[in-house]
């Protein structure tokens, strides 16, 4: 799996990217993970109610063609873009489920490399803290699409440093007063290049069985 550092790029750049790159992908292009950061942008999934935007304070907000609801993306965030042929195992192809469970897995593996307990939440995708004072609160959040040719695009993203602000303004992941959270808020001082290559580290480690 190749490792793609984009740097700070717009999201309109990046999803314009990542559907060009998997309209002409072929059955040997190798599978790629996008490490970018993104000036403050609301996107909303393919099902999102554009009312859980409560007030966008000038924000762009986005509609994509992800799953899930309205998130927010800045400064200070981990956004990794998974573009993964699912097809590319030994004996079958990883179903959605198991992508989406690993993807999970990389962000638990990552936190807890900083000492911070990470859980799954049933019917809730994404990541949060499962013990503290600030438990139950959101830290990482994932929105995919899976073509029908088995191709994969969007990812996962991990707040480290941010100003977590902007999700004040938003019902997050369609969840009314739903708390969130970053690794800075809970001590943890790690500088952003750290994080994002840990978590591709660590989505690799868990997405290889992907590999043709």
């Amino acid at each position: 799996m190749q490792i793609i550092q984009r740097g700070i790029e717009s999201y309109e750049t990046t999803f314009a990217a990542m559907r060009a790159f998997t309209d002409t992908r072929t059955a040997d292009t190798p599978d790629q993970l996008w490490i970018v950061e993104h000036p403050p942008v609301f996107t909303l999934g393919l099902g999102a109610d554009p009312a859980h935007i409560i007030d966008a304070h000038a924000v762009p907000v986005v509609q994509t063609d992800r799953g899930g609801e309205v998130t927010f993306h800045g400064p200070g965030q981990v956004v990794i873009y998974i573009l993964c042929d699912l097809r590319r195992r030994q004996g079958a192809r990883l179903l959605p489920r198991e992508f989406v469970r690993a993807i999970e897995q990389a962000v638990i593996d990552t936190l807890a490399a900083y000492n911070l307990q990470g859980e799954r939440k049933a019917g809730a995708p994404g990541i949060y803290l499962a013990n503290g004072p600030r438990q139950g609160a959101k830290i990482a959040a994932l929105g995919l699409k899976i073509r029908a040719s088995g191709c994969t695009y969007h990812g996962v993203s991990l707040n480290v440093a941010m100003d977590l602000t902007p999700f004040g303004w938003i019902n997050p992941c369609g969840y009314a007063g739903l708390a969130t959270v970053d690794m800075r808020t809970l001590g943890v001082m790690a500088p952003l290049t750290a994080v994002q290559l840990a978590l591709a580290g660590n989505l690799t480690e868990q997405l290889k069985g992907t590999a043709a």
